[in-house]
């Protein structure tokens, strides 16, 4: 009947308030749709009578009435099913063991190539929030010589973004470890909106071969990391920068040196971001 439609709209529902405020009109479409579906009978069963329904759904709007709560306990049990849900394919994607995620082949690795440690960020040439968070991450490097960072290209606020990271993945190949590390933070750390011109620009200021550079930035390789990295931040559901993977927990957002640290620090004792 029509407490079994309740979690299909509590999951609307939830929606719609993850998304915008849900008005009174589009509630009561809901509870419509819902109430329709409660006066559908059973397989083989006789149609309804019109009393019959309209009795059906004084019940329904007298339930409603006298226990709304209800729909919120039914939207509760769905957004901790839904969180789980996301833990677990995160879990899965973190512990894969391909190691994908860890992998440096197509990303640029940095501080200590052979850590035991690894911390993977997911990052923007534009994103404000890197270039705040950019300090944060030479002192964890600095602190911490068993670090191993694997700098991840997520560039998702602008086509510049997207032209930066091709120019930044071919660097990569001309650039390791310190090279490369200082090619990032002049790009990264500069003020003014980073593109191709400004990524080439960083890189001949470096040394680079620039024809070579030009190739390997039109190159399907330079697209490469960057497909990855959009992969594996959509199984993550990581949709903002920056956004860390340390022992096997998600980071979002430029949480700051003492954040990290503790992670790290934590990682040291137990194996984990986490420790039990």
């Amino acid at each position: 009947m029509f407490l079994q439609c309740l979690p299909a709209i509590a999951e609307e529902i939830s929606r719609g308030r993850r998304q915008a405020k849900l008005g009174y009109s589009v509630l009561v479409a809901m509870l419509a749709v819902g109430a329709q579906a409660s006066l559908v009978p059973p397989a083989g069963a006789t149609e309804f009578t019109p009393a019959q329904k309209s009795e059906i759904e004084a019940i329904i709007k007298g339930y409603l009435v006298q226990k709304p709560e209800v729909l919120r306990e039914a939207i509760g049990v769905l957004e901790a099913r839904e969180k789980a849900a996301e833990a677990k394919a995160r879990e899965a994607v973190i512990n894969d063991s391909s190691g994908l995620i860890y992998s440096g082949a197509n990303q640029a690795v940095i501080g200590n190539p052979n850590g035991k440690i690894t911390l993977v960020e997911f990052f923007d040439y534009n994103c404000g929030y890197c270039k705040r968070a950019l300090p944060d991450l030479a002192r964890l490097m600095k602190e911490n010589p068993d670090l191993r960072v694997v700098l991840r290209d997520f560039p998702i606020l602008s086509p510049g973004s997207v032209e930066a990271a091709k120019v930044a993945n071919a660097a990569r190949l001309q650039f390791q470890g310190e090279k490369f590390w200082e090619f990032h933070q002049k790009l990264l750390g500069s003020h003014s909106p980073a593109g191709k011109a400004e990524a080439l620009a960083a890189a001949k200021e470096l040394g680079a071969d620039m024809e070579k550079l030009e190739r390997d930035a039109a190159s399907p390789s330079a697209t490469a990391g960057i497909e990855e990295s959009e992969n594996l931040a959509k199984s993550l559901q990581i949709t903002g920068t920056p956004s860390y993977v340390v022992g096997g927990e998600v980071v979002v957002g430029a949480v700051g040196f003492d954040a990290l640290s503790a992670e790290v620090e934590n990682v040291k004792k137990c194996g984990k971001a986490i420790c039990s």
